[in-house]
Protein backbone atom coordinates (compact mmCIF):
# COMPACT_ATOMS: atom_id res chain seq x y z
CA UNK A 1 0.00 0.00 0.00
CA UNK A 2 0.56 3.47 -0.53
CA UNK A 3 0.32 5.92 2.74
CA UNK A 4 0.24 9.70 2.59
CA UNK A 5 0.63 11.71 5.92
CA UNK A 6 -0.21 15.37 5.02
CA UNK A 7 0.71 17.71 8.75
CA UNK A 8 1.15 21.58 9.19
CA UNK A 9 4.53 21.60 9.94
CA UNK A 10 7.99 19.43 10.16
CA UNK A 11 7.65 17.24 13.60
CA UNK A 12 3.90 17.36 13.51
CA UNK A 13 3.66 13.57 12.38
CA UNK A 14 6.30 12.46 14.53
CA UNK A 15 4.59 13.76 17.42
CA UNK A 16 1.26 12.08 16.78
CA UNK A 17 1.94 9.19 13.75
CA UNK A 18 5.50 8.29 13.60
CA UNK A 19 5.49 4.83 15.36
CA UNK A 20 2.43 4.20 13.23
CA UNK A 21 4.26 5.38 9.99
CA UNK A 22 7.38 3.45 10.69
CA UNK A 23 5.24 0.50 11.65
CA UNK A 24 4.07 0.39 7.78
CA UNK A 25 7.22 0.90 6.13
CA UNK A 26 7.99 -2.52 8.48
CA UNK A 27 5.41 -3.99 6.37
CA UNK A 28 5.63 -2.95 3.20
CA UNK A 29 4.15 0.25 2.53
CA UNK A 30 5.31 3.07 0.41
CA UNK A 31 4.96 6.00 3.31
CA UNK A 32 5.40 9.80 2.11
CA UNK A 33 5.11 12.76 5.07
CA UNK A 34 3.49 15.98 3.46
CA UNK A 35 4.82 19.13 5.81
CA UNK A 36 2.06 22.02 4.19
CA UNK A 37 4.25 24.57 6.21
CA UNK A 38 8.06 25.40 6.27
CA UNK A 39 7.57 26.05 10.26
CA UNK A 40 9.50 28.94 9.17
CA UNK A 41 7.81 30.82 12.45
CA UNK A 42 8.54 28.69 14.82
CA UNK A 43 11.11 29.90 16.76
CA UNK A 44 12.13 33.26 18.50
CA UNK A 45 15.92 33.59 17.88
CA UNK A 46 16.20 32.10 14.71
CA UNK A 47 15.01 34.22 11.61
CA UNK A 48 12.38 32.40 9.17
CA UNK A 49 14.20 32.39 6.19
CA UNK A 50 16.82 30.61 8.11
CA UNK A 51 14.35 28.40 10.17
CA UNK A 52 13.18 27.06 7.02
CA UNK A 53 16.40 25.73 5.90
CA UNK A 54 16.78 24.22 9.41
CA UNK A 55 13.50 22.57 9.53
CA UNK A 56 13.26 21.26 6.64
CA UNK A 57 16.88 19.25 7.17
CA UNK A 58 15.39 17.70 10.50
CA UNK A 59 12.43 16.81 8.46
CA UNK A 60 14.38 14.85 6.09
CA UNK A 61 16.92 13.22 8.71
CA UNK A 62 13.91 12.29 10.82
CA UNK A 63 12.03 10.87 7.85
CA UNK A 64 15.53 8.86 6.75
CA UNK A 65 15.46 6.92 9.96
CA UNK A 66 12.61 5.18 8.98
CA UNK A 67 12.73 4.63 5.29
CA UNK A 68 9.80 7.63 4.71
CA UNK A 69 10.01 10.18 1.80
CA UNK A 70 9.29 13.60 2.94
CA UNK A 71 7.99 16.45 1.00
CA UNK A 72 6.66 20.17 1.84
CA UNK A 73 3.51 22.18 0.06
CA UNK A 74 5.94 25.48 0.40
CA UNK A 75 3.45 27.16 2.87
CA UNK A 76 4.78 29.43 5.86
CA UNK A 77 3.20 29.09 9.30
CA UNK A 78 -0.24 31.02 9.93
CA UNK A 79 -0.09 31.57 5.73
CA UNK A 80 -2.58 28.33 5.58
CA UNK A 81 -6.36 28.97 4.73
CA UNK A 82 -8.59 26.40 4.00
CA UNK A 83 -10.70 28.94 1.86
CA UNK A 84 -7.38 29.59 -0.75
CA UNK A 85 -7.66 27.59 -3.70
CA UNK A 86 -4.19 28.17 -4.32
CA UNK A 87 -4.01 25.99 -1.18
CA UNK A 88 -6.14 23.63 -1.89
CA UNK A 89 -4.73 23.34 -5.49
CA UNK A 90 -1.35 22.37 -4.13
CA UNK A 91 -2.51 19.96 -1.76
CA UNK A 92 -4.59 18.34 -4.25
CA UNK A 93 -1.53 18.26 -6.79
CA UNK A 94 0.33 16.59 -3.86
CA UNK A 95 -2.44 13.97 -3.31
CA UNK A 96 -2.63 12.75 -7.18
CA UNK A 97 1.06 12.29 -7.27
CA UNK A 98 1.14 10.07 -4.47
CA UNK A 99 -2.18 8.59 -5.13
CA UNK A 100 -2.51 7.08 -1.82
CA UNK A 101 -4.86 3.99 -0.66
CA UNK A 102 -5.19 6.19 3.03
CA UNK A 103 -4.28 9.51 4.48
CA UNK A 104 -3.30 10.56 7.90
CA UNK A 105 -3.61 14.00 9.00
CA UNK A 106 -4.30 16.61 11.45
CA UNK A 107 -8.37 16.74 13.69
CA UNK A 108 -10.08 18.74 12.18
CA UNK A 109 -10.67 20.02 15.65
CA UNK A 110 -7.13 21.04 16.92
CA UNK A 111 -5.57 23.72 18.73
CA UNK A 112 -3.56 26.15 16.62
CA UNK A 113 -5.33 27.87 13.07
CA UNK A 114 -2.50 25.57 10.43
CA UNK A 115 -3.57 22.58 11.75
CA UNK A 116 -7.62 23.00 11.67
CA UNK A 117 -6.68 24.64 8.28
CA UNK A 118 -4.54 21.47 6.88
CA UNK A 119 -7.49 19.01 8.11
CA UNK A 120 -9.73 21.00 6.34
CA UNK A 121 -7.90 21.06 3.06
CA UNK A 122 -7.25 17.69 2.99
CA UNK A 123 -10.63 16.60 3.09
CA UNK A 124 -11.54 19.03 0.52
CA UNK A 125 -8.32 18.54 -1.47
CA UNK A 126 -8.44 14.77 -1.55
CA UNK A 127 -12.45 15.01 -3.34
CA UNK A 128 -10.76 17.36 -5.91
CA UNK A 129 -8.02 15.30 -6.74
CA UNK A 130 -10.55 12.56 -7.72
CA UNK A 131 -12.25 14.58 -10.48
CA UNK A 132 -10.13 14.03 -14.11
CA UNK A 133 -11.65 17.41 -14.98
CA UNK A 134 -10.50 18.99 -11.64
CA UNK A 135 -7.21 21.67 -13.03
CA UNK A 136 -3.48 20.81 -13.02
CA UNK A 137 -0.45 19.49 -14.12
CA UNK A 138 -1.24 15.64 -13.31
CA UNK A 139 -3.27 13.96 -15.74
CA UNK A 140 -4.47 10.92 -13.52
CA UNK A 141 -7.05 11.41 -11.13
CA UNK A 142 -6.55 10.11 -7.43
CA UNK A 143 -8.64 7.62 -6.14
CA UNK A 144 -11.18 8.06 -3.08
CA UNK A 145 -9.48 6.71 -0.45
CA UNK A 146 -10.28 6.60 3.92
CA UNK A 147 -8.73 9.61 5.78
CA UNK A 148 -8.08 8.72 9.31
CA UNK A 149 -7.32 11.87 12.06
CA UNK A 150 -4.25 11.63 14.04
CA UNK A 151 -4.41 12.67 17.48
CA UNK A 152 -4.18 16.15 19.06
CA UNK A 153 -1.18 17.43 20.92
CA UNK A 154 -1.49 15.95 24.53
CA UNK A 155 -4.96 14.25 23.41
CA UNK A 156 -6.92 17.03 23.92
CA UNK A 157 -10.61 16.74 22.94
CA UNK A 158 -9.64 13.63 20.81
CA UNK A 159 -11.29 10.37 21.52
CA UNK A 160 -9.63 7.49 19.23
CA UNK A 161 -11.78 4.52 17.48
CA UNK A 162 -8.80 2.80 16.20
CA UNK A 163 -5.71 2.30 18.15
CA UNK A 164 -2.03 1.38 16.86
CA UNK A 165 0.67 -0.51 19.14
CA UNK A 166 3.94 1.72 18.42
CA UNK A 167 5.59 -0.26 21.95
CA UNK A 168 8.54 -2.10 19.07
CA UNK A 169 8.78 1.45 17.67
CA UNK A 170 8.69 3.61 20.33
CA UNK A 171 12.37 4.50 20.74
CA UNK A 172 12.43 5.18 16.62
CA UNK A 173 9.24 7.46 17.29
CA UNK A 174 11.21 9.72 19.68
CA UNK A 175 14.59 9.37 17.74
CA UNK A 176 12.64 10.56 15.22
CA UNK A 177 11.10 13.74 16.70
CA UNK A 178 14.52 14.33 18.24
CA UNK A 179 15.96 15.38 15.06
CA UNK A 180 14.03 18.27 15.56
CA UNK A 181 16.49 20.01 17.68
CA UNK A 182 15.09 23.51 16.71
CA UNK A 183 11.97 22.90 17.93
CA UNK A 184 13.07 20.82 21.25
CA UNK A 185 15.69 23.35 21.92
CA UNK A 186 13.40 26.14 22.03
CA UNK A 187 10.58 24.53 23.81
CA UNK A 188 12.88 22.89 26.61
CA UNK A 189 14.89 26.89 26.88
CA UNK A 190 11.63 28.93 26.50
CA UNK A 191 8.67 27.34 27.08
CA UNK A 192 10.01 24.83 29.68
CA UNK A 193 8.35 21.52 28.19
CA UNK A 194 10.74 18.33 28.04
CA UNK A 195 8.57 17.50 24.52
CA UNK A 196 9.80 14.19 23.97
CA UNK A 197 8.73 13.20 27.61
CA UNK A 198 5.47 14.64 26.76
CA UNK A 199 4.85 12.66 23.29
CA UNK A 200 6.38 9.59 25.58
CA UNK A 201 3.67 9.62 27.78
CA UNK A 202 0.78 10.73 25.58
CA UNK A 203 2.07 7.82 24.11
CA UNK A 204 2.01 5.50 27.29
CA UNK A 205 -1.78 6.86 28.20
CA UNK A 206 -2.90 5.65 24.87
CA UNK A 207 -1.14 2.17 25.16
CA UNK A 208 -2.97 2.20 28.92
CA UNK A 209 -6.12 2.35 26.62
CA UNK A 210 -5.92 -0.12 23.94
CA UNK A 211 -3.84 -2.95 26.45
CA UNK A 212 -0.26 -2.21 25.27
CA UNK A 213 2.85 -0.47 26.49
CA UNK A 214 2.73 1.97 23.82
CA UNK A 215 -0.39 3.19 21.28
CA UNK A 216 -1.06 6.35 19.01
CA UNK A 217 -4.83 6.52 18.50
CA UNK A 218 -6.88 7.98 15.17
CA UNK A 219 -10.01 8.42 14.43
CA UNK A 220 -11.43 7.82 11.05
CA UNK A 221 -13.16 10.38 8.65
CA UNK A 222 -17.30 9.50 8.61
CA UNK A 223 -18.21 11.26 5.11
CA UNK A 224 -19.87 9.07 2.62
CA UNK A 225 -17.43 7.49 0.11
CA UNK A 226 -14.93 7.26 3.03
CA UNK A 227 -15.90 4.29 4.62
CA UNK A 228 -13.87 0.62 4.07
CA UNK A 229 -14.15 -3.02 5.79
CA UNK A 230 -10.64 -3.59 5.81
CA UNK A 231 -7.97 -2.62 8.30
CA UNK A 232 -6.10 0.07 7.06
CA UNK A 233 -3.35 1.07 9.65
CA UNK A 234 -0.96 -2.05 10.90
Amino acid sequence: MKVLAIGAHPDDIEIACAGTLAKCVKRGDEVTVCHVSTGNLGHVIIPPDELTIIRANEARKAGSLAGIKVIGAGLNDLDIYADSKAARDKVAAIIREEDPDFIITHNPDDYMPDHTAVSKLVFDASFCATLPNYEGKHEKSAKVVPIYYMDTLCGVNFVPTEFVDVTEEIDLKLEMLNCHESQIVWMRDHDHIDFPDMVKTCSKYRGYQCGVDYAEGFRQCQAYLKGTAKRLLP
